[in-house]
């Protein structure tokens, strides 16, 4: 379910229209989130770090208003329940897209998660079909391999782009912390640095509880 917002009491209507004019209305903010207690219970409890954090960015993004919006037919629309499409990697080094419907409940989660994955996994090419182009969702890249600091991604500038790309990277141990690199890149008419900051704050105390 979604709503349209109206535009004309919007707070944010002069923003929005001022970036929606640029080439390039997205940013990106990087930083370190701590994981410490979700990467020692799943290493205790053999469950995936990958669903597990995939799990609680998707409980933090649907928690953050602003991570809800999108623009779809020049209006700016808020989504009720925000789910992902994932890039998920095969044996042989390429990936597919993969669509995973977002529950509270990670019980519930991860089972379909780990379905979804592994039809990707089972398959060649992009997997890329209408359910991966849905305005509902995230793109979110997981990069294991690597510890980064900065971050783009490839995106047509037509103006119609408007879901936020979520990726994480390599965890290090550092001052007795586990700390993940998370990068947040989002159109800057629908999300400000601010936002960022509330999504970030609410995923750390989710990966701590």
């Amino acid at each position: 379910m979604k709503k349209i917002l109206d535009l004309s009491t919007w707070n944010r209507r002069e923003h929005y229209q001022f970036f929606s004019q640029l080439d390039e209305p997205f940013h990106g903010i990087i930083a370190d989130v701590d994981c410490s207690k979700a990467y020692a219970f799943c290493k205790q409890e053999q469950q995936s770090f990958f669903l597990y954090y995939l799990h609680k960015t998707l409980i933090a993004i649907n928690h953050t208003e602003a991570m809800r919006y999108r623009i779809e037919n020049q209006q700016v629309v808020v989504y009720d329940t925000i789910h992902v499409n994932a890039t998920i990697s095969r044996a042989d080094h390429t990936f597919g897209f993969c669509p995973i419907y977002f529950k509270p409940d990670f019980s519930q989660f991860a089972p379909e998660a780990q379905l979804a994955m592994q039809k990707v996994k089972d398959s060649s090419g992009l997997c890329f079909n209408d359910e991966c182009a849905r305005d509902d969702v995230i793109h979110f890249s997981a990069m294991p391999w690597i510890k980064f600091t900065g971050i783009t991604h490839a995106r047509q500038l037509d103006g119609r782009d408007s879901v936020p790309k979520i990726s994480v990277g390599k965890c290090e141990q550092k001052h007795g912390k586990m700390l993940m690199p998370v990068g947040t890149f989002v159109h800057h008419g629908l999300v400000d640095a601010y936002h960022v900051h509330q999504f970030l704050q609410r995923l750390e105390i989710e990966l701590q509880s």
